[in-house]
Formats: C-alpha cells, structure tokens, sequence
C-alpha cells in the first residue's frame, strides 16, 4: 500500500473515531446535566457559545 493511499485511509478513519467518540462524550454529558467541554462541541460541528441557548 502506498505511503498516500495508507495516510488518507488513516486520516479518515482517525476522524470518524474522533467523530464517535465526540458524540459519545457530547451525549453522556447531556444525559448526566452536565456542559460537554468545547472541544467535543467543535469536532462535531457545534458551536460551544451557542450550545447553552438551545432549550428543551
């Protein structure tokens, strides 16, 4: 496997673990009543500033 192909496949599958892990982390703090930490927020796309005017 070329050194090319073995980075993207390794950057893509780095990212949606990352990605999973976020979300995990992101959800188990909601469940709990607790505010995620910023950098889960960011790495799913949501803005940490913003995520505390969402109501229920």
């Amino acid at each position: 496997m070329s050194a090319l192909r073995n980075s993207i496949l390794t950057g893509f599958f780095g990212r949606a673990f990352a990605v999973l892990g976020a979300a995990n982390a992101v959800s188990a703090a909601v469940e709990a009543g607790r505010r995620p930490r910023a950098n889960d927020l960011t790495k799913l796309g949501i803005d940490p500033a913003s995520f505390g005017q969402v109501s229920r």
